[in-house]
């Protein structure tokens, strides 16, 4: 969840803002597929320029992305059709002008990034041994603080839709009408404008749902070199990585699971996944630098118990999906560093626990209401209903 967090400009938070920007490298791995590809990276170069940027930011004028947005939706009602009454029509429709407006104030912000040199939330690129080339250009992207302080206000107006309508549930929702709507107007743009506005999207989607911003704030209290610090600031890098690795074990141990956009391999499911995997660890990274759970009691359980009935999921195979993620987590950790993260990981544990009765008791209702059918085999998602 975003909360309004005022980051301090203490060495440890700029530390790990520093990390917390470092998540939206644009992905390079397309250009290697390219015909050409000292050309590809020429044109990339190119597109990354203010001209080019503005031009981008043109092509996404308003209009486009308010029917990409409504097509975005369409598909996102159709895909939770099976859920009942997760958003009436007139919040879906609120939904669809919020998200416009998200992506609306991104387009406007975009063309103000462009090539710089050395900026540390941007890829360095090496291009070449010409003597009149910088050899180090990076791929510029707003300042990741600068950026979620220009966003808050529009994110919070948005966040704060499924906050009153007291459903979990809508959470699931905006973020999957966030991620179709990426899909639909990154359909109109060239390979070099999708390489570089990516992680502006990427940052829309994980701000709504992940709260890196609040794990940076939260190091105000601590030093550089303290080992709560340095233990959050060795792991924040690896995420995506852990993320990976519990997904692929899950996949593993379930392969013939199903869901209603097919198996645990669809890219659509792989992404909510991997991207739920992630917001645990922020919570786990959040009650480790503010020395409480607070977080997980309040925010994370009552998601998971509010989402989860809604799509069918076991308890079973939540346990699980928090348990390997947690294990994985610990093997990563030094001895002494496991004897600090022990604590919350198995506190992390008994706040689910102690929420099962009430986990079991809603989806029996939840199955009730629809018909007395079992809806398990038809979630979105593996975990989450976020696509």
């Amino acid at each position: 969840m975003l909360v309004t967090a005022q980051i301090e400009k203490t060495p440890s938070v700029e530390r790990l803002v520093q990390l917390w920007g470092e998540r939206y490298t644009p992905d390079l791995s397309s250009l290697s597929s390219a015909q050409n590809e000292w050309a590809a990276l020429e044109e990339l170069l190119q597109a990354a320029l203010p001209f080019s940027r503005a031009v981008t930011a043109i092509k996404l004028q308003e209009r486009l992305i308010q029917i990409r947005c409504q097509m975005a939706g369409i598909q996102t009602k159709s895909l939770y059709a099976y859920i009942p009454n997760i958003v009436s029509l007139t919040a879906a429709e609120r939904l669809n002008y919020f998200a416009f407006l998200v992506y609306k104030q991104v387009i406007e912000l975009y063309p103000h990034s462009s090539l710089t040199p050395n900026s540390h939330t941007t890829t360095s690129l090496k291009v070449g041994s010409d003597a009149q080339r910088d050899p180090c250009l990076s791929l510029g992207m707003a300042p990741i603080d600068e950026l979620a302080q220009a966003l808050e206000p529009v994110l919070l107006d948005y966040q704060e839709q499924y906050i009153e309508s007291k459903d979990w549930r809508t959470l699931g929702f905006i973020t999957t009408l966030l991620n179709f709507s990426s899909k639909l107007m990154l359909e109109t743009l060239t390979l070099s404008e999708q390489i570089l506005i990516t992680p502006y999207f990427k940052f829309i989607e994980e701000q709504v749902a992940i709260p890196w911003q609040r794990v940076c704030a939260a190091a105000a209290s601590h030093q550089l070199g303290s080992p709560v610090f340095t233990l959050v600031e060795q792991m924040l890098p690896q995420s995506q990585e852990i993320a990976e690795t519990v997904y692929r074990r899950l996949v593993h141990c379930h392969p013939q699971h199903r869901s209603r956009r097919g198996e645990l391999s669809h890219p659509g499911i792989r992404h909510s996944t991997i991207r739920d995997l992630e917001m645990f660890q922020a919570y786990l990274w959040l009650c480790v630098l503010e020395d409480s759970v607070v977080s997980v009691e309040q925010e994370l359980v009552e998601l998971c118990v509010m989402v989860m009935t809604g799509v069918g999921v076991s308890w079973e195979l939540i346990q699980q999906f928090i348990q390997v993620l947690l294990d994985e987590v610990l093997d990563r950790v030094s001895s002494e560093q496991k004897c600090l993260l022990l604590p919350y990981t198995q506190e992390m544990l008994k706040a689910f626990k102690k929420e099962q009765v009430r986990f079991e008791d809603s989806a029996k209702q939840s199955q009730s209401s629809s018909s007395g059918k079992s809806i398990f085999p038809r979630d979105p998602a593996f975990f989450s209903p976020i696509s």
